[in-house]
Order: structure tokens, then C-alpha cells, then sequence
């Protein structure tokens, strides 16, 4: 009998993604789990989403539960608890609004601080939208110097065209300590 993928994984992890609306933090969700462009708007976050997928890092399958949360400051009352147990933290700015990327500090690493309860979290810094370079308002040294202040990983990526679409999921699931993975 062959056995089912909702239970034939070594281990699962919750993953949070979080920012600003339309940074891309759905697009580059939908275009994680399809491993296909996106083309079309995706239609903003009401409250919070999540997919699941399955990934094998280091010879381990594991199960990775992305949940997606809506930007708009009226949701984040529903937000805050998804934060609780989170192994990782993708914090996602859009590389051609400023704002997305002030609001980094200003608000969305008080979120963390405030939310998170797991000491052992790994944050990745993801600048979106790098398909739009002509437009572009942050520097990739900027995004640089303030994951490596804030104790982040960093990647830029664009969800359009999939670039380090992969990458950015699969360098933080490389970082969850192995004891997190037992």
C-alpha cells in the first residue's frame, strides 16, 4: 500500500509570511506551490492563507506549511497569533515602494518582537518585484544592511518571473536548526 504525502514526510514547519499589502507576498506564495509565473493580480489577503508544500532538504522531506497574512493594519488583530510557533518569518518588501521598506523596522520587526515565540526563528529579508528594476526605490545594499542589522537572511526575488522564487523558501528551511527538525 502506498503511502499518502499527508504522512510519508520526516518532519513539518510553519513559515509566515508578512509585509506591507501588495509587496507580493501572495505571488510569491502561488508562484512557490505552482512552480509556474504569475501573470494576473492576485487579489489581496483578506485575514490570512496558507498552502502547503512538500520539499526534501538534505535528504529529509519535510512539509512546509506557508501561512500568508494580509498587510492592512485592520487585519493584524487576526495576524498576531499566527506568529506563535512559527519556525521561520519571510518578511517581504517591494523594491519599488520605499514605504514597504521603512515599514521593515517601523512596524513588521515590532510585529515579531511582539508575536513570536519561538527564540530558535529564522527571518529571511526578501526585496520583491526585482523584475521591475527600472522602477526600483531601494538599493539592494540597503535591503543588505538591514537584514544583516536585524538578523535576517536576505534575497531579492521577483514572483513574475520566479527568480530565487525557490531559493528564498528553501535557503530558510536549510537554516531551521536540526534540533527543530525531530
Amino acid at each position: 500500500m502506498a503511502s499518502s504525502p499527508a504522512n510519508s514526510y520526516d518532519c513539518s514547519f510553519k513559515i509566515l509570511l508578512i509585509g506591507d499589502s501588495a509587496v507580493g507576498k501572495s505571488s510569491l506564495l502561488v508562484s512557490f506551490v505552482s512552480a509556474s509565473h504569475i501573470d494576473d493580480e492576485i487579489a489581496p489577503t483578506i485575514g490570512v492563507d496558507f498552502k502547503i508544500k512538500f520539499l526534501t532538504v538534505n535528504g529529509k522531506k519535510l512539509k512546509l506549511t506557508i501561512w500568508d497574512t494580509a498587510g492592512q493594519e485592520r487585519f493584524r488583530g487576526i495576524t498576531s497569533s499566527y506568529y506563535r510557533g512559527a519556525h521561520g518569518i519571510i518578511l517581504v518588501y517591494d523594491v519599488t515602494k520605499r514605504e514597504s521598506f521603512t515599514n521593515l523596522a517601523d512596524v513588521w520587526a515590532k510585529e515579531i518582537e511582539l508575536h513570536s515565540t519561538n527564540k530558535e526563528c529564522i527571518k529571511m529579508l526578501v526585496g520583491n518585484k526585482v523584475d521591475k528594476n527600472e522602477e526600483r526605490m531601494v538599493t539592494r545594499e540597503e535591503g543588505l544592511a538591514f537584514a544583516q542589522e536585524s538578523g535576517c537572511l536576505f534575497l531579492e526575488s521577483s514572483a513574475k518571473t520566479r527568480e530565487n522564487v525557490e531559493k528564498c523558501f528553501e535557503e530558510l528551511a536549510l537554516k531551521v536548526p536540526l534540533a527543530e527538525l525531530y
